[in-house]
């Protein structure tokens, strides 16, 4: 049977921890009082004098030792006596104080989850509030442009009635939102309102009478003018410039605020653009932060049933140990009492939610609404640890076969096989590096999931789709397989004396079959992966006009570690472009001065995304100089990468005194960077010597060996610079494994990089994502 403290760290929220009632010190504080009932209990005896004297057994003179006996203890009574309750009394007080500390440190716990449920249950409830609003604006945006479009569609020349709307805040009654996007979906798009149009002039009169109206509207204008009494609450739909269209857009949209600001004060300008994409943006938003505060009340319904479980346990361990029935039974009753048992808030807004969410964002289908709103986990698979040890034995063996076959054939030995490492060696060395990062972050998951890191959360992934670590290792491995299958094949061909347009063209099969599976439109080998992971490249190479998310710029930083990989996949592209070297020598894809320059390039973009990346999160999120320090981390890569690539031309003193200088430079910024802002280690005035306060790992000597380790692999570089003077294939191996170095520095710099944004979460109590909301009140003043 599962003890209920190990039950109790397996259910509850992680972020929340620190919330909950400290089930594990309470146990201790009752162990403490039974210790002390344990040491106040008289010893047991069962044997008169006989058993205090076990040596002496029966003579004839024990008459006289038991008269002695009786004298003696006669004397010694009162001081025995004396000595004894004063013993007694010590022992009582002490228990009495221990069980008073108890009482007081249970009140304690019970004032804390008091405090934080009435917190989290106010900051819900104003939430719903605001999400009211929300939906009440759109429903109303929508009944009036849908009405507009039947109007227009009738072509009659009298305008029926229009429909009643009511201010924002109120309880009119909603219809469907659903059913407005399939009856606008055979409409043609809302015209803008600027220019004067009359359907839009129409929305917003309508919107005005019922209290909302739009930044840079003219009626709004001239009732500024006309110094109007009435307040209207101002609203603009803001979407959040996510996509470089919306990025163009808000851009040029505050330019040409400022150009015509002055012509729209005399109410001569449009007003706010309205158009079917804006609104189904912002549904979107909507039924997004219903989805969270859906989520969020649901964590706070757990939150409530674990902690009246873990107060009914100890009270039940408590009225064991003491005998104290009553007082348990009376505390009891006053944790049932309490706010966060006897509330009912929450879950009435959850069904409120529940149905609103069923109505206006499913179609009335509650089967539909249960799919975001409680998504299926789906359950591990015993199938996916079996073929992660097929095709691992699999990889084993043809591996060891690979091995056999290149010894026999020479081709590391022999320097007339020299071609086969310049050309074919690289190409699957691609695959390589790609499948060591995968296992990586395969290992990356387990831990977190060992630790209660809460990755998918950080990550915004969601949880029915994400990948787990056995589907990491699966990808891995079959990916290995594949790929060691083909050398192998490869390798017999050229045994046999296949011609070698044919053979040549087995690296390029392997490459175009990965390729179409990963762009693969079916539904098969972890498609919502897959396609997760091309939107995540696509945001990082059109940074900054994408708006950065945490798995962005984590991806991004993956890409500074594969800057080899990326070599790799520019030499294969120009290997297969050059048709396998048949019409053009080899020499076009190493030591021509495009492919240098090209190469050159290819080395600094990973950095100039991610400096790109910063530069937009430090617009964002208020002007924090920490994003702007951050990216001098990969300028400052840059420049030391621009200095080999220069060296690596130009073998002169100056160069190497200038790659020295920048790489020293940029690795003590990587370094410092490393340890203090993504890993928050380091700080001289942490109770853990040198590292931070809160530690997930308990052993704090991995915390000095990963902080040596990430010193060391962060000097490679010296080697790329000193370039041993070893042969031909050995110097492709040192590169290999040099790469192959970075790769694992990067999986386990991922695992403290992740600890520390969960820690942060712990400490702010961020469990649900805060989704923006679209519609936005301004002051109608301002």
């Amino acid at each position: 049977m599962v003890k209920f403290s190990r039950e109790l760290e397996a259910e509850l929220i992680p972020e929340w921890k620190d919330a909950f009632v400290n089930y594990r010190q309470l146990k201790k504080h009752v162990k403490k009082i039974k210790l002390s009932l344990l040491r106040s209990s008289p010893p047991p005896s069962d044997g008169g004098d006989a058993a205090a004297h076990p040596c002496y057994g029966f003579t004839l003179l024990d008459p006289l030792r038991a008269l002695a006996a009786r004298f003696s203890a006669r004397g010694d009574e009162p001081l025995q006596t004396d000595e004894e309750n004063l013993y007694e009394m010590e022992l009582v007080r002490s228990r009495e104080d221990e069980v008073k500390e108890f009482l007081e440190k249970l009140d304690e716990e019970l004032d804390k989850v008091e405090n934080f449920y009435e917190t989290k249950e106010n900051e819900f409830c104003e939430r719903s509030e605001i999400l009211r609003n929300q939906l009440q604006i759109l429903v109303d945006l929508k009944q009036i442009i849908l009405h507009d479009r039947r109007r227009r569609r009738s072509n009659s020349s009298s305008s029926p009635a229009s429909p009643t709307f009511t201010a924002a805040g109120a309880s009119p009654r909603l219809s469907s939102l659903s059913s407005f996007s399939e009856s606008a979906a055979e409409t043609d798009p809302m015209p803008p309102s600027s220019g004067g149009s009359p359907v839009a002039g129409e929305v917003i009169a309508a919107l005005e009478r019922n209290g909302v109206s739009f930044i840079g509207s003219a009626r709004s204008k001239a009732k500024k003018c006309g110094k109007s009494k009435a307040r209207a609450a101002a609203m603009r739909i803001d979407i959040p410039a996510t996509t470089p269209g919306r990025t163009i857009s808000a851009v040029t949209s505050i330019i040409w605020e400022d150009l015509v600001n002055s012509a729209r004060m005399d109410g001569s300008g449009g007003g706010e653009q309205i158009n079917q994409k804006k609104i189904q943006r912002a549904e979107k938003m909507i039924r997004g932060a219903f989805v969270e505060l859906y989520r969020g009340l649901g964590l706070l319904r757990t939150y409530s049933s674990l902690n009246m479980m873990a107060f009914g346990k100890i009270l039940k361990k408590f009225a064991k140990v003491t005998d104290r029935q009553e007082a348990s039974e009376w505390f009891l009753k006053k944790v049932k009492r309490s706010h966060f048992v006897s509330s009912d808030k929450v879950v009435k807004l959850a069904d409120e939610f529940e149905s609103i969410f069923v109505e206006h964002f499913a179609s009335n289908d509650r089967k539909k609404a249960m799919k975001f709103l409680k998504p299926h986990q789906p359950k591990d698979s015993h199938m996916i640890t079996f073929l992660v040890g097929l095709f691992t034995g699999s990889f084993v063996t043809l591996f060891s076969v690979y091995a056999i076959l290149a010894h026999l054939c020479g081709i590391f030995s022999s320097p007339t096989e020299a071609g086969y490492v310049e050309t074919v060696y690289p190409v699957f060395s691609m695959f390589a590096l790609l499948s060591l990062h995968i296992f990586l972050y395969g290992c990356n998951i387990f831990l977190w999931r060992s630790t209660r890191i809460n990755h998918n959360f950080i990550f915004e992934f969601n949880p029915s789709s994400a990948l787990k670590h056995r589907d990491a290792f699966l990808i891995c491995t079959s990916f290995m397989t594949t790929v060691v299958g083909a050398m192998v094949i490869h390798l017999l061909l050229r045994s046999a004396g296949v011609s070698p347009q044919h053979v040549k063209a087995i690296p390029g099969v392997l490459l175009l079959l990965l390729s179409g599976l990963l762009i693969c439109p079916f539904n098969i080998f972890y498609r919502p992966t897959r396609y997760c992971f091309l939107r995540v490249i696509r945001n990082i190479m059109f940074s900054p006009f994408y708006k950065v998310l945490m798995v962005d710029f984590f991806m991004a930083d993956q890409l500074t570690s594969q800057i080899p990989l990326l070599r790799y996949m520019e030499f294969t592209a120009c290997y297969f472009m050059a048709g396998g070297f048949r019409t053009h020598p080899y020499e076009t894809c190493t030591r021509s001065h495009q492919y240098k320059l090209l190469a050159y390039v290819i080395s600094f973009l990973p950095y100039y995304w991610r400096a790109m990346q910063c530069a937009r999160r430090y617009i964002e999120e208020g002007y924090d100089a920490n994003h702007l320090a951050n990216a001098g981390k990969y300028v400052s890569a840059m420049l030391a990468a621009a200095a080999r690539w220069k060296y690596a031309v130009e073998p002169t003193p100056l160069w190497l005194a200038a790659v020295i200088i920048f790489s020293t430079a940029a690795t003590l910024y990587q370094l410092y960077w490393d340890f203090v802002k993504d890993w928050g280690l380091l700080d001289p005035n942490s109770r853990n010597p040198w590292l931070r306060d809160e530690l997930i790992l308990k052993n704090k000597c991995i915390y000095y060996v990963s902080i040596a380790l990430n010193f060391l692999l962060r000097l490679a570089w010296i080697e790329n610079v000193m370039r041993l003077n070893l042969g031909q294939v050995e110097n492709r191996l040192v590169d290999f494994l040099l790469a192959s170095v970075e790769i694992i520095r990067r999986g386990h710099w991922n695992f403290y990089r992740l600890e520390n944004e969960h820690l942060n979460n712990v400490g702010k109590f961020r469990a649900v994502k805060t989704v923006p909301l679209p519609f936005r009140e301004l002051d109608s003043d301002g």
